[in-house]
């Protein structure tokens, strides 16, 4: 019997081309899904380091866990809004004082006017869509850069909280008596779903739910990006620019009353100076989320992600009785952590 010579086919080389774009891919999906890798990476530390009480994480009860997402709600809702703004390459400061705005508004309208919850809701609503279309107009309309549209409008919607109720907070008691506001205000700060579900939470969900469907399934959506990622390309490409930034804007701005109606129902209480520096809370949740400053690219999911991964982080901290001078520190290294990740980020990342 002879031997068989046959020699084996050598295997093919593979091709670096496809190498190199798996490795691109990897790549991207770090960067698109850092929020969420994050925040999975946060959640585990924090149940390893959860103090116990009778034998039970404290961290990982749920009733924790829904107050969790009850203390980043109006911050959430605000972030939503401040995402649609930065995804068109924009920045809105003044969310902050149109909550305290909406805050003061919403306990006026119930307490001193004595309006059902419905219409002083309603007017609250209409004043931070206007507010925030004005703002709208004149940075799409006559071109002048959003900081400074806004870094105004942060004063005037400060002024107007405090021109309209005298300089004072109003405390919102409930009843039928003159001066009392409706009870059914009442309940933004209770719970649903056997008491387990904060109200504010599930509006918060409700919200970033509905942005992300308007992000995925909308020609709107898709006009947001091509202004954020070349705002001349997409004029030329016929995408109506300035009609798209204004209301960018308006939304920003009805989204941040709607936070301020969810402040004062949560408090019983509308203060001028309510949700001071509230706007760099939803910068830090936008950025930590994973959407890049210079426009084009991001996505709510990140934001909401970025949201509750500052929450599970002051959460643990907290109950850890760390400091608090400590807390906006390590929060700090966390956003500027997360800031200098997106430098990282290759051009040709997705959004």
């Amino acid at each position: 019997m002879t031997e068989d010579t046959r020699v084996a086919p050598e295997p093919a080389p593979l091709d670096p081309n496809l190498e190199r774009s798996r490795g691109a891919d990897f790549v991207e999906t770090l960067f698109k899904f850092q929020s969420l890798f994050g925040l999975v990476l946060v959640f585990i530390a924090a149940v390893v380091f959860s103090p116990s009480k009778n034998g039970e994480l404290v961290f990982v009860d749920s009733g924790n866990l829904f107050n969790v997402v009850r203390s980043i709600s109006e911050i959430g809702i605000l972030a939503v809004g401040m995402t649609l703004v930065i995804l068109i390459g924009g920045i809105d400061l003044s969310v902050g004082s149109v909550l305290g705005l909406a805050s003061v508004g919403a306990a006026m309208l119930l307490v001193e006017n004595d309006f059902s919850a419905f219409t002083a809701v309603l007017i609250v609503l209409v004043i931070g869509l206007a507010f925030g279309l004005l703002q709208g107009v004149a940075i799409a309309k006559f071109g002048i850069q959003a900081f400074i549209v806004t870094l105004a409008g942060m004063q005037i919607a400060r002024g107007l909280a405090r021109i309209w109720s005298g300089g004072q907070g109003i405390s919102i008691t409930y009843g039928d008596a003159p001066g009392q506001a409706p009870v059914v205000f009442s309940l933004l700060g209770e719970r649903t779903f056997n008491g387990l579900v904060p109200i504010p939470a599930l509006i918060f969900i409700v919200v970033a739910a509905l942005a992300i469907a308007l992000l995925r399934m909308s020609a709107f959506s898709r006009h947001v990006y091509a202004i954020g990622g070349n705002e001349k390309a997409a004029r030329l490409s016929g995408v109506p620019v300035t009609r798209v930034k204004i209301i960018v804007f308006g939304i920003c701005g009805l989204l941040a009353a709607l936070a301020g109606i969810v402040h004062a129902g949560q408090l019983n209480f509308g203060g001028p100076n309510d949700g001071s520096m509230y706007e760099l809370d939803a910068i830090a949740a936008v950025v930590i989320g994973g959407t890049s400053l210079m426009g084009g690219r991001g996505s709510v999911v990140g934001t909401v992600a970025g949201a509750l991964l500052v929450g599970v982080l002051r959460n643990i901290l907290a109950l850890n009785n760390i400091d608090s001078n400590i807390q906006l520190l390590i929060i700090g290294l966390v956003i500027v952590l997360a800031a200098g990740l997106q430098r990282l980020r290759p051009a040709s990342a997705g959004s």
